[in-house]
């Protein structure tokens, strides 16, 4: 089996529009969400979000590629842009007959529909523009990827709600540990900030009208981000062989399905995968210094994850480091593991754990050390990213710091 290393990244999200400005920010704990702007949100609950701000498509992107490319799309293209600029890689020959992308998506692309609808149903129009299903599918991303790069291997996207960019991620590690490729572009992006993006969320009553504030007690639900996360998984050897910069080494993950309930975490489901990234990697569980939580803010995911830990690390889990990013970006819904994989490569890398901010109470019943509303400087060997999912859809992945 071969190593697998992360020679790249890229990000766009509501902290960033790049990979340092994300890690300042996360450095600085500074929040991300805001009030949202488009259109009609005079007539949503909710009014806040995660949203990329700054951002001008048009100066990315020429006319006829705006035709194709719904904005979570345009995300994953400037990921994906900083993510392989940065690895210093070109595909060509037989390494791109070989390399490939697989990305994480749960909403499409929303925006898309969202335009569509309205044009359909409250103008009243009959027809729409030819490139409305290319556009809005959850695939359109990571074949604009492919067709941008010249990936000619395996590409496809992965939807498991919020865990999907786990999944795909774990996904793109396999195939490069196992031989199948040298290098895979891999992470996940989603853009669902929109009228009837929002309105569906709300429907579930998870959403927070005024923060994100994980793990606290007084905590009153999720909120809602966009962007995406894109990273350069390579075999170690490659890597070495071109000189490589070198991020981290994924260690290993797991995955499991909770089985039970539609919407509801299981303790148990969550356990056995942060469980299982432990054996695939490895790794001894007293190693772990950080742990980048799903943490979403809502009653019942803080307290079910909280509980996993403390089975799986037991005494171990009090000298723990676990935040939730989201807390600044937001919930990306299924771009989110890759954006809070950021979180981890800090933590590895330059000794930063990023905080979980607007942590006001203790909560009895996530008893961890949170990193409370400021970064801290702390020597991280391995780190894991957790992601929990509506469906019961689990995936953990465990990286070492490289040396």
């Amino acid at each position: 089996m071969k190593r697998v290393v992360i020679t790249g990244a890229g990000t766009i999200n509501a902290l960033g529009h790049s990979v340092p400005e994300t890690l300042k920010a996360m450095q600085e704990g500074r929040c991300g969400i805001g009030p949202l702007e488009f259109r009609d949100v005079d007539r949503l609950s909710i009014r806040i979000g995660g949203q990329v701000r700054g951002y001008e498509a048009e100066e990315n992107f020429n006319r006829q590629q705006l035709a194709l490319y719904d904005r979570f799309t345009q995300f994953t293209l400037i990921a994906a842009r900083e993510a392989v600029a940065q690895a210093g890689l070109e595909f060509s020959g037989a390494l791109a007959a070989r390399a490939g992308v697989v990305l994480g998506n749960s909403g499409g692309g929303m925006t898309t529909l969202d335009e569509n609808y309205r044009s359909v149903y409250e103008d009243g129009k009959n027809r729409v523009h030819p490139f409305v299903v290319p556009k809005l599918m959850n695939n359109a991303a990571a074949s604009h990827v492919s067709m941008e790069f010249n990936l000619k291997g395996p590409s496809f996207t992965v939807a498991t709600a919020c865990a999907s960019s786990n999944h795909a991620m774990a996904q793109a590690f396999q195939m490069v540990h196992g031989g199948l490729t040298p290098v895979m572009i891999a992470g996940g992006s989603e853009s669902m900030l929109c009228f009837g993006g929002v309105k569906a969320w709300e429907g579930l009553r998870v959403m927070s009208k005024d923060a994100c504030r994980p793990f606290s007690a007084n905590r009153n639900g999720m909120v809602q981000g966009e962007g995406a996360g894109i990273f350069v998984f390579e075999e170690l050897e490659h890597a070495r062989k071109r000189g490589a910069e070198i991020l981290a080494e994924v260690a290993g993950y797991a995955m499991s399905s909770d089985a039970a309930d539609i919407v509801m975490p299981s303790k148990q489901g969550a356990a056995r995968a942060i469980k299982g990234a432990l054996q695939d990697a490895r790794i001894n569980a007293t190693d772990v210094g950080y742990i980048n939580a799903h943490g979403t803010g809502t009653a019942a995911n803080d307290k079910t994850e909280s509980a996993a830990v403390a089975d799986v690390f037991g005494a171990h889990a009090d000298r723990l480091m676990i935040s939730s990013t989201k807390s600044m970006h937001g919930h990306l819904i299924g771009g989110t593991g890759a954006v809070e994989l950021l979180a981890c490569i800090m933590a590895l890398r330059d000794g930063i754990v990023a905080p979980t901010i607007g942590y006001e109470e203790s909560d009895p019943e996530c008893a961890l050390d949170v990193v409370p509303n400021e970064a801290r400087e702390a020597k991280v060997d391995v780190a894991l990213s957790n992601a929990f999912a509506f469906g019961g859809l689990n995936a953990v992945l465990a990286l070492k710091r490289f040396s």
